[in-house]
């Protein structure tokens, strides 16, 4: 298996580092200590206010900006007309970056105007501020919307892990070449404690937490991006990567036969999932 999916509109890393509450010294910290150790995505957003530290952390690696792929997000109230481009802008201050490799709209907001949101996304990839866009939280019947825009949607980050199925999405964004990157791979740490992966990753003499990353990683157009801050969390966030390949039909076949149903991350302004 490839630690990279490629597409036609992009290439980025299986596995990357999600910074969800890295903040700070710690925050950054976390950062320098993920590049040190081998990651090449880092995920970031500017509602959480770790921007700057995230700039930080990839400034003081050393690393060619060129060779660390930059996700970050619009929040959902700065959808409007020209507010986009303007948080992008900032997003790009913070970062100390001239471009990000992935922008995303962070959640969908019952009153966009959609073409016009997928309009100015396209814009700034046009005008080389984020060599890739698209959309996060997007549920298949808003994918679908998003995709008919024409805009080039190159991901849609959502809640993934082996509780909660994402079938339907999977659908879409395969033949369409969107990633779907999982976020909350390890479920709030729901994940570790699961009686039936423990039992699978007993077997493989690992850990429940690598065992559920290494489902995800095995998937077609599947990425995940664990926030981790220890170095010790890190390195095994990673080793799930070789662990992918290893794991058995009969491990696989008790993943899938998980429930999944189980969502964590639910706020009042998220969508209708099912719709």
């Amino acid at each position: 298996m490839s630690d990279r999916i490629t597409t036609p509109l992009l290439s980025i890393p299986r596995l990357g580092l999600g910074t969800y509450l890295l903040t700070g010294a710690q925050g950054q910290a976390s950062v320098e200590s993920a590049l040190a150790m081998g990651y090449r995505a880092l995920d970031t957003a500017e509602m959480y206010g770790n921007e700057m530290e995230v700039g930080a952390g990839l400034h003081a690696s050393g690393l060619p900006r060129e060779d660390v792929f930059v996700t970050s997000k619009v929040w959902w109230d700065h959808l409007s007309p020209g507010e986009i481009r303007q948080a992008c802008e900032t997003s790009l201050r913070k970062l100390g970056t001239d471009y990000l490799d992935l922008y995303l709209v962070h959640w969908p907001s019952a009153d966009m105007d959609l073409h016009r949101v997928m309009h100015d996304m396209t814009r700034l990839r046009e005008e080389g501020l984020a060599r890739a866009i698209g959309v996060a939280n997007f549920p298949p019947h808003l994918l679908k919307r998003a995709i008919e825009t024409g805009a080039p949607i190159a991901a849609n980050q959502v809640e993934y892990h082996a509780q909660l199925s994402q079938d339907r999405l999977l659908d879409i964004a395969r033949p369409n070449n969107i990633v779907l990157t999982a976020y909350s791979p390890l479920g709030r740490g729901a994940m570790t404690e699961n009686p039936v992966i423990q039992a699978v990753a007993a077997r493989h003499g690992t850990g429940a937490g690598q065992v559920a990353l290494a489902w995800l990683l095995r998937q077609d157009g599947v990425a995940a991006i664990p926030k981790a801050s220890r170095p010790e969390s890190q390195r095994a966030n990673l080793e799930a990567l070789a662990l992918a390949d290893r794991l058995t039909e009969a491990d696989v076949a008790e993943l899938d036969a998980l429930p999944k149903n189980q969502r964590f991350v639910n706020p009042a302004f998220a969508p209708d999932w099912a719709a």
